[in-house]
C-alpha cells in the first residue's frame, strides 16, 4: 500500500523532527515546512497530501490564515498544533474547518492515534469488519460478536462502540463524543453518554472495561494488551 503523505507545518524545527519522526514510524511519508507561506506553495504543488498538521503561530503567514486559504479549495483534514490552550482558539479553528485541535505539549503517541483516527473519518481508511481483542464489529450488518459470540446492541450502543474503536488510544470528551455520535443538532444532556456507555460494558462483560473513564473528561477504548 503506498504511503500516506503527510504536511507537518511549524517554525520550530525540533517540533517538526519529533512530529516526523513518530509519523515515518508509523508508516507515513511527511514533507515538512517551516512556514505558512512554505506550506501553501507545498500544498498547491503537491496533489497527493492527506493530511496538514498546522501550528498557528509562525512568521509570514500564521496558520489561521493558511486553513482559510486551504479550505478555500480543499476538504484536506488539518489538525492544528498549538501552544495555546483558549477555548475560543478551539471554536474558531472548528470554524474555520478544523478537523482535531491538539496543544503543547503533547505525547507523540497520542498525535499519531488522532492522525490516524482522522484519516480513517476522512480519507477513506475504513474497513467494513473491524476486530480488536476479541470485539468483532460488522458495520454494514450492524452487528457485534465478542469471542465470537453475538452481542445484542442498541442502534446507539453500536454506534458510540464504533466510535470508541475507531478513536483507540484517544481521550474523547463527553462534548465530542455528543457531537460525532449524536451529531451537532443534539441538545441532550451529556449524561446520555454516561448511561449508554454503562449499559454497554455491561453487555459487553468481561470487555467492557476497555472503555476507560477519564475523569473530568470523559472516555478512552483502550485494549489492555
Amino acid at each position: 500500500m503506498e504511503k500516506l503523505k503527510i504536511l507537518v507545518v511549524d517554525d520550530e524545527s525540533r517540533m517538526r523532527k519529533l512530529v516526523k519522526d513518530f509519523l515515518v514510524r508509523n508508516n507515513f511519508e511527511v514533507i515538512e515546512a517551516e512556514d505558512g507561506e512554505q506550506a501553501l506553495d507545498i500544498f498547491y504543488s503537491n496533489k497527493g497530501i492527506a493530511l496538514i498538521i498546522l501550528d498557528i503561530m509562525m512568521p509570514k503567514i500564521d496558520g489561521w490564515q493558511v486553513c482559510r486559504e486551504i479550505r478555500q479549495y480543499s476538504d484536506v483534514p488539518i489538525i492544528m498544533l498549538t501552544a495555546k490552550g483558549d477555548e475560543k482558539d478551539e471554536l474558531l479553528g472548528f470554524e474555520l474547518g478544523v478537523d482535531e485541535y491538539i496543544s503543547k505539549p503533547f505525547s507523540p503517541k497520542v498525535l499519531v492515534a488522532r492522525v490516524e483516527a482522522v484519516l480513517r473519518r476522512t480519507a477513506g481508511i475504513d474497513e467494513e469488519i473491524i476486530e480488536v481483542g476479541g470485539i468483532v464489529l460488522d458495520k454494514a450488518a450492524h452487528q457485534l460478536k465478542i469471542d465470537n459470540v453475538p452481542i445484542d446492541l442498541s442502534f446507539k450502543e453500536f454506534e458510540l462502540l464504533t466510535y470508541f474503536v475507531m478513536n483507540k488510544g484517544v481521550a474523547l470528551s463527553r462534548e465530542k463524543i455528543l457531537n460525532n455520535v449524536w451529531n451537532y443538532d443534539y441538545f441532550g444532556d451529556a449524561r446520555t453518554i454516561d448511561t449508554h456507555v454503562k449499559k454497554l460494558r455491561s453487555k459487553m462483560g468481561d470487555k467492557g472495561k476497555y472503555i476507560k473513564t477519564i475523569w473530568g473528561l470523559g472516555y478512552k477504548f483502550e485494549v489492555d494488551e
